[in-house]
């Protein structure tokens, strides 16, 4: 093996070794998670630039006006966009 060859393995390696972590990044940006802030509110990460994050009273009022929301979300789905992170 020529010393060209050895050099392109080792870059094709460092590729795929910085694919993996591309992969794992965007993986990590596309999932849901939940934290307890400092002031005991729940907040949301992953939805968008900033968390969301409200107080359990706020959330449990949010929870039981879920099928509003839902039927709000289909009745007006015409004039509502989506963003894809």
């Amino acid at each position: 093996m020529t010393t060209d060859n050895a050099e392109i393995l080792r870059q094709i390696s460092e590729l795929k070794a910085q694919n993996e972590a591309l992969k794992a990044k965007l993986a990590s940006k596309s999932t849901v998670k939940f934290k307890v802030s400092e002031k005991g509110a729940v907040s949301v990460y992953g939805l968008g630039r900033f968390p969301v994050t409200l107080y359990r009273s706020q959330w449990d009022r949010l929870i039981q006006a879920m099928p509003g929301l839902k039927a709000f979300i289909e009745a007006h789905s015409d004039q509502l966009t989506s963003k894809d992170d």
